[in-house]
């Protein structure tokens, strides 16, 4: 069966709401990264709610990167001001699997307790490679790594689910069907998402909220309220503006739009 027809297969529940009310599962505040005289981050504010789907786009060295691996405990974030929950899982561009180990058992990496195979085994299964859990990674296509990829991280139930370019490297029609998994992916399991994206129309099919980095600095912020699938008549507006912020020299050179308030 194809990745297509899984997702077409999915009984898709209402998109997870975003509670004014709720604590937020990543804050931020007034926070700072250097590297010896550089400030990449910049007295950053962050709140990213439960369930929430982020999206953050940046040129190069605006501190995406930073950003998230912050997020991911990668970095010290200590004497800051940062809250991020415990319960966390990575995505990265490249896959990452251990080309020694079959596919079921990274998947299963880390994991402890009883039926691990089981519960790796059903995560396999629900980004659609229920057939492939004995192959070695270097026999998988690009889109079926990536799909590993995910199984690995949701195994775990995170209550943040980080990013990082996950689909740069696939091309457009697996990347479409990608968006697809992630979404229903994210509907099913309800983990806050912050994905880091050079890509506007990908951000814009698939956020709830757009938030653009520049020089360490929040430089404007998107609340998308409607529904997915239903975008194709904003996306031409919105995305001429997140463009336009993303081309210019500084953020002095681009009147930044208002932050939307959640509705």
């Amino acid at each position: 069966m194809s990745i297509a027809e899984i997702a077409r297969d999915i009984v898709v529940p209402a998109e997870p709401a975003v509670e004014d009310v709720a604590e937020p599962v990543v804050r931020l505040r007034g926070f700072v990264r250097r590297f010896g005289q550089t400030e990449v981050l910049r007295g950053l504010d962050l709140d990213i709610a439960p369930g929430e789907f982020v999206a953050l786009l940046g040129r190069s060295g605006s501190g995406k990167t930073t950003l998230l691996r912050t997020l991911a405990g990668l970095d010290d974030a200590r004497a800051q001001d940062v809250k991020v929950p415990t319960s966390r899982a990575v995505v990265f561009q490249d896959a990452r699997l251990l080309p020694w180990k079959r596919v079921w058992r990274n998947v299963a990496l880390g994991l402890k307790g009883p039926q691990v195979r089981e519960r790796a085994q059903a995560a396999l299964v629900e980004v659609g490679l229920g057939h492939r859990l004995e192959a070695w990674p270097l026999t998988l296509s690009g889109g079926e790594a990536q799909r590993a990829a995910l199984a690995r991280a949701l195994v775990r139930e995170p209550s943040l689910l980080l990013l990082d370019e996950p689909f740069a490297a696939l091309d457009a029609l697996t990347r479409h069907r990608m968006h697809d998994l992630v979404l229903a992916l994210w509907r099913s399991h309800k983990p806050a998402v912050m994905m880091v994206t050079h890509d506007v129309d990908e951000a814009i099919a698939l956020a709830d909220r757009i938030v653009v980095l520049d020089s360490g600095r929040i430089l404007a912020e998107e609340r998308i309220a409607a529904p997915r699938g239903e975008r194709a008549g904003l996306s031409a507006a919105l995305r001429e503006r997140l463009l336009s912020l993303l081309g210019g020299e500084s953020a002095a050179d681009v009147v930044p739009f208002t932050k939307a308030a959640r509705p």
